[in-house]
């Protein structure tokens, strides 16, 4: 049994991978820190778990192999750091980190240490995901083109998500780099990496960060990509749609469980459905396979570094009201 201790339950998410992490039949919970102490031993006590007053405490159990990290993102590059020495194997919350150079430190510490690094990616690992593959593989779209990823929801609106998911310094940003992630790796994954990236974010409920927001992502060979996300938005569907040369792929704005391919590749050239696979193993069960073998989810670790990179991007190009070539980030 795999003993692993929660690192904060600061991020909306915490209280899913817990219940992961509990459910999993060779994981167990068996401890928490919480830079909030009061939330900390409210959750600790709801688990019937050890409650440590300093992350230093936590790290120094040597029964404790892992942790899940869902500390404030301004955190993540020194909880991380501190786990890695630790020898403490870490599933995070993305981003990774905020900046390219944090990410890259994290994980030479984590390389350093021998331990496993697997980042929440989840839309990564969804049926449609492997689906879209599938077809860009049989080249039913031909060269590419564009692809408009978005996902949206109404947190700011309706005021469920937690205050300080507004906080600037917290979170390093809004809707993007909380929400965005996932169009954004889904949009990398898709077209590859961008050259650079344009972006506009929106304040439309008066909050520190933006809760409205939009990046374009430019190639070299002409394509574009397009990812939207936002805070404001009650009914906005979840989705995916590319273009290419010879056909265009729709998913999300019919039927929840088919992709849509219309293509010159096939003979009448009508709208053909695909169904969509069964997912693939999630994150949270590739960390703790990864920790049983010691095959590292590599992969993952390669988009969460590539996710970081665009998230940096983007809060910089919105800042600065231009376009910012990923060639200008410092590694």
């Amino acid at each position: 049994m795999i003993k692993v201790g929660m690192l904060s339950f600061w991020h909306v998410h915490a209280g899913d991978y817990a219940k992961l992490a509990n459910e999993h039949p060779d994981t167990v919970i068996a401890g928490i820190w919480d830079e909030d102490a009061k939330r900390g031993r409210r959750e600790a006590e709801a688990r019937q778990v050890p409650y440590y007053e300093t992350l230093e405490q936590l790290l120094q159990q040597e029964d404790i192999a892992g942790v899940i990290v869902d500390t404030p993102t301004d955190a993540h590059h020194d909880v991380m750091l501190k786990a890695a020495a630790a020898g403490k194997h870490i599933f995070t919350e993305k981003v990774i980190a905020p900046t390219l150079k944090e990410a890259n430190a994290i994980v030479e510490a984590v390389n350093k240490a021998g331990v496993s690094l697997t980042v929440s990616l989840p839309r990564l690992y969804d049926g449609y995901t492997l689906a879209i593959q599938q077809v860009l593989q049989e080249g039913w779209l031909g060269k590419l083109t564009h692809a408009r990823v978005r996902m949206a929801h109404n947190g700011a609106v309706a005021n469920w998500l937690p205050e300080h998911f507004y906080n600037l310094k917290e979170t390093h940003g809004g809707a993007m780099i909380d929400l965005g992630c996932h169009p954004m790796y889904l949009t990398r994954l898709i077209l590859g990496e961008p050259a650079a990236v344009s972006t506009q974010y929106g304040y439309m409920t008066g909050r520190e960060v933006e809760d409205n927001a939009i990046s374009i992502l430019s190639y070299a060979d002409g394509a574009i990509g397009v990812v939207e996300t936002g805070f404001v938005t009650p009914n906005s569907p979840f989705t995916i749609e590319i273009h290419g040369m010879s056909g265009s792929l729709m998913y999300g704005f019919q039927d929840a469980d088919k992709l849509y391919v219309r293509s010159t590749v096939h003979e009448d050239g009508s709208m053909v459905a695909i169904p969509i696979e069964a997912n693939a193993p999630n994150a949270f069960d590739q960390w703790v396979q990864s920790i049983q073998t010691g095959v590292k989810t590599a992969d993952n670790v390669t988009m969460a570094i590539e996710l970081t990179r665009l998230m940096e991007a983007s809060n910089r190009s919105a800042a600065e009201q231009r376009a910012v070539k990923l060639s200008e980030l410092q590694a």
